[in-house]
């Protein structure tokens, strides 16, 4: 999810989904490795736009005085509420001893919950955890100790780190995070279409459902609406122009992120079936345009904002 949840894709998501559909989002996380986020760059997270659906600000990170004070500074810059990250399987937040390294020392994360939630005065802490490390042993300790930390809301990933995003999931461990703490859970994983979302809830206890990946390839999975293709290209499109007109993409840059949705793309029936030459597309112009033909054609993607560079072009 990581360099596709940033606003230009998120705020496409908030605006087609009212939030009796769609409750709230995160931001991708932000790292938290040696000195305390700026507020510019927390700014950059949250992004210009504000919704009626709150979105959260994530944090990841294993200093408890950090963490803390990013969390402050969150808030400072508008952030409705924040949340903590403990689920990330990357190498580099292994390295750091954050993300999912912590699964294996529920103590620490009830510190670093607990670090934050006192920072905050007046705006929520949520938690998200896998449902393990190398396994699921811990799991009920691990949601116990973020709610005595004082989170106001759990979300388990019910993969260990080990499984990563194998396709098999297993809901069961969904359903034993929620009987062992009082506080809300939501779940995730192994939602696929909008059906899903109500038969988690009904199937674990989970009082809410989160989408992650299924979400890159239909937006619209929240209401389950069925778009056309013209309308699913027309999101694309429109993504392709934030994206330009954020300052932070070369044109390459620009279809590489549309190729990076191209790959999960399920709505409207657009991709299916010709998904390898989307992705085999080396010319982006070619890539832009033949998208653009599929929306109508009204739309122009500018090659380069007069902007700052986002930091995010890489």
């Amino acid at each position: 999810m990581e360099g596709v949840t940033e606003p230009c894709f998120r705020d496409l998501v908030l605006a087609r989904n009212p939030p009796d559909v769609l409750g709230g989002a995160f931001t991708e996380f932000a790292r938290v490795v040696q000195v305390p986020l700026a507020r510019s760059s927390l700014r950059e997270h949250l992004g210009p736009r504000r919704w009626p659906a709150p979105v959260g600000l994530q944090l990841m990170g294993s200093d408890a005085d950090l963490m803390a004070e990013s969390a402050r500074r969150a808030v400072e810059v508008g952030a409705p509420l924040v949340d903590l990250n403990f689920g990330c399987p990357a190498k580099g937040a292994l390295k750091t001893c954050a993300g999912s390294a912590l699964l294996r020392e529920p103590r620490r994360v009830e510190e670093l919950v607990r670090a934050c939630a006192e920072a905050l005065v007046d705006r929520p802490l949520t938690a998200k955890i896998r449902a393990g490390f190398d396994d699921d042993l811990l799991l009920e300790d691990l949601a116990r100790a973020a709610e005595a930390g004082g989170a106001s809301m759990l979300t388990v990933h019910c993969r260990t780190r080990a499984e990563g995003y194998q396709e098999a999931v297993d809901w069961s461990r969904l359903a034993r995070a929620a009987a062992s703490v009082s506080i809300p859970v939501c779940g995730n994983g192994g939602v696929r279409v909008h059906a899903d979302l109500e038969r988690l809830r009904r199937e674990t206890g989970c009082r809410y459902s989160m989408v992650g990946r299924a979400a890159l390839g239909d937006p619209w999975i929240f209401g389950g609406v069925r778009v056309r293709a013209a309308e699913a290209a027309r999101f694309l499109v429109e993504y392709a122009e934030a994206l330009a007109a954020s300052g932070g993409f070369r044109r390459l840059g620009v279809a590489g992120r549309v190729k990076q949705l191209a790959q999960f793309w399920s709505a409207g029936g657009l991709i299916c079936g010709e998904r390898a030459s989307w992705l085999r597309e080396g010319d982006p112009d070619r890539l832009l345009a033949r998208l653009n033909e599929l929306a109508g054609g009204a739309y122009e993607i500018p090659r380069r904002s007069a902007a700052a560079v986002h930091t995010n072009d890489r």
